[in-house]
Order: structure tokens, then sequence, then C-alpha cells
């Protein structure tokens, strides 16, 4: 998933987000709400990963 679309999803979510503070949701849009926040949290934990992975642990006592 690109930057741009995960951006668009933030958008969504946070429409929905004031929408629900404000007149609240009908059931569809809490699910597609829901929906957003699990493909949004996908899409962090993906990026954690990818960065764990590239970490390199070392014993030099030189860096510290």
């Amino acid at each position: 998933m690109s930057i741009s679309a995960i951006n668009v999803i933030i958008d969504r979510i946070n429409e929905l987000s004031k929408k629900q503070k404000t007149i609240g949701l009908e059931e569809w849009e809490r699910a597609e709400q829901e929906a957003m926040r699990q493909e949004y949290l996908s899409f962090i934990r993906g990026q954690v990963r990818e960065t764990l992975n590239k970490v390199e642990l070392t014993d030099d006592p030189l860096i510290q």
C-alpha cells in the first residue's frame, strides 16, 4: 500500500470520526470505519516490521 493510499484512508477515518461526534454514524458507516482502522493498523504494523528487519545488532565495544 502506498503512502498516498494510506492518506486517503486516514482522511476517511477522520471524516467518520467527526461525523460520529456530531450527528452519529449509521451501522454501515461504523463498519466502514472499523474496516479502515484495521487496514491502517495493518499498514503501520507492516512498517514497523520492515524497520525492525533492517536493524542489525552488534557486540562491537566501540559502538555505544
